[in-house]
Order: structure tokens, then C-alpha cells, then sequence
């Protein structure tokens, strides 16, 4: 029964500490534009990859 008194405030404490990280991050406007993300993960200007121009685009 003594680990409760450690294991209670060390819960509180990290419950704590990911309500503040949520709350930076909704301060912080990390959740302001959903769509927009997924609307550019399908624009081709952002790809890692790119194809490589054919010879007539080039020109």
C-alpha cells in the first residue's frame, strides 16, 4: 500500500504534464487546418520524389 503514495502523485503529475502539452499545442494553432493537410498530401508539388521531366516538358 505504500507504492500508492508514490504511484498517485507520479499519475497526477504526468496527467498533468500531457493536458499542459495539449493545451500548448492547441495555443500554438498545431489543429487550426485539418483539411489543408490532407488536401496537400496529394499535391504532387510536395512529393520526395519526383518523376523526372520528359523531353518535351523540358523544353
Amino acid at each position: 500500500m505504500e507504492v500508492l503514495a508514490i504511484l498517485i502523485p507520479v499519475s497526477l503529475f504526468l496527467g498533468l504534464m500531457g493536458l499542459a502539452a495539449f493545451i500548448w499545442t492547441l495555443r500554438k494553432g498545431m489543429y487550426d487546418d485539418p483539411e489543408g493537410d490532407s488536401r496537400r498530401i496529394l499535391d504532387p508539388q510536395y512529393d520526395d520524389k519526383p518523376k523526372p521531366l520528359r523531353d518535351e516538358d523540358a523544353r
